[in-house]
């Protein structure tokens, strides 16, 4: 059990290598067939991880050195370093056991959803066990709890969203496993009754000059040199000891540029591989299922929402985390949300943009993001004896909103 959980469920390249492998082999593809696409399927994985991580990488500093400026302080046993050292045996068997449910759902239920994001089967385990230790569960109740509320975040939030993912994708094969789930529906549900569909973000008229501007790459890095080069002078901490913010700044860029296409290049390529060979699985273990991925493969379908949402999100969230601040609206101070702004609003962006293109991925966004800074607060202050610090800088999302209602369960239950 702790093999499967810590060398394979918790490594996603090997997790989706494996999958394909089965696939293909139930399909009976020969063994240079079945080599080649467990191999392409771990690799494009590789590569979307670790353009996510070169994009994290970038990201982290920002959310750094703003905590620093306002003189925030990660206090011990609010992290998840720490809170993962006392309770990760229970995340673990959590998690264990909310596959065992997961996979049953999806067997016998008309919700045919398997969950592959891989780092998303360990931290909503996380959140809920962090939810039932506010609560006053322990043991085998504390296991259970994590388990079920697990299985079903895992089952039924990509369900939910999918007619929305279909939308934007143009593709049926797939659904979206990620904490963008509540900001998605949101931007959705907002961008169908305010936006216009015929104008897409996608056919934005560019002069020839600033055709440049088309590339996904090429924005994204300007668009981080300006954030770091803009948060370095309000928090000088940023800039490396006898660094110089120009390059400091514009090497930032660079690398979430070079991170956008290494994560862009696996998405693509772990989509070619695993569709096909997961229908294997589907047909012959659970009949119909479609496999939930990371919010980082909408990212392919309409790139320029992706930057307008994470602009959209960082000024409108931004401005809100300055207004509660000053009024001190949940008793804590509230950082920028830079991480979930790029990744669940710009996922958030995707679908707005499905539902009411340029104008619908503006608003829908928008209105996500001021839910963002409202769901980050509540759950900062519920989790504040756990991982207060860790849901500040990627709550936010789905993180916050299940956590929220874990918490209210969990009180029916606490003591027990």
């Amino acid at each position: 059990m702790n093999f499967i959980s810590n060398y394979i469920l918790k490594n996603p390249p090997v997790l989706l290598g494996i999958i394909a492998m089965i696939g293909l082999l139930i399909q009976r593809k020969s063994f240079s067939e079945t080599i080649k696409g467990a191999m392409s399927a771990a690799f494009g994985m590789v590569a979307l991880t670790a353009g996510v991580n070169m994009l994290v990488g970038t990201i982290s500093p920002i959310n750094t050195a703003v905590q620093t400026q306002l003189g925030v302080q990660v206090t011990d046993g609010l992290s998840d370093v720490s809170f993962t050292a006392e309770y990760g045996g229970t995340v673990g068997l959590a998690m264990f056991l909310g596959l065992i449910i997961h996979l049953l759902i999806a067997r016998f239920t008309p919700v045919k959803t398997i969950f592959l994001t891989g780092h998303m089967l360990w931290w909503f385990p996380f959140i809920f066990v962090a939810a039932g230790v506010e609560s006053g569960l322990s043991g085998g109740i504390l296991i259970a709890f994590g388990a079920i509320l697990s299985a079903c975040y895992w089952s039924f939030m990509p369900w939910i969203m999918r007619k929305y993912v279909w939308d934007a994708t143009g593709d049926d094969s797939f659904l979206i496993g990620h904490p963008t789930g509540i900001l998605s529906l949101i931007s959705g549900f907002v961008a169908k009754r305010v936006g216009n569909k015929n104008k897409s973000t996608e056919d934005l008229k560019v002069p020839e000059n600033l055709s440049f501007f088309r590339e996904i790459s090429i924005t994204g890095a300007l668009v981080m040199f300006a954030m770091n080069f803009i948060v370095g002078i309000i928090a000088p901490v940023l800039i490396p000891k006898d660094g110089n913010l120009i390059m400091f700044a514009i090497d930032a860029g660079l690398n979430f540029g070079a991170g956008l296409l290494i994560m862009l290049y696996g998405v693509r390529l772990l989509i070619n591989q695993i569709i096909p060979a997961f229908q294997g699985i589907a047909e012959k273990v659970v009949p119909g299922a479609k496999p939930a991925f990371d919010v980082p493969i909408l990212f392919n379908y309409r790139p320029n929402a992706v930057i307008i949402g994470f602009i959209v999100a960082m000024v409108t969230s931004t401005i809100l985390v300055v207004i509660v601040n000053y009024f001190n609206v949940f008793g804590i101070l509230i950082v920028p949300l830079v991480i979930t702004s790029f990744f669940e609003c710009g996922g958030a962006a995707v679908i707005g943009e499905g539902q009411g293109g340029l104008r619908g991925a503006i608003v829908g966004t928008a209105v996500a993001s001021l839910v963002m800074v409202v769901l980050v607060g509540i759950s900062a202050v519920i989790f504040g004896s756990t991982i207060q610090n860790w849901i500040l800088i990627f709550g936010g999302n789905d993180l916050s909103l299940w956590g929220i209602i874990a918490k209210l369960l969990g009180s029916l239950f606490g003591g027990l």
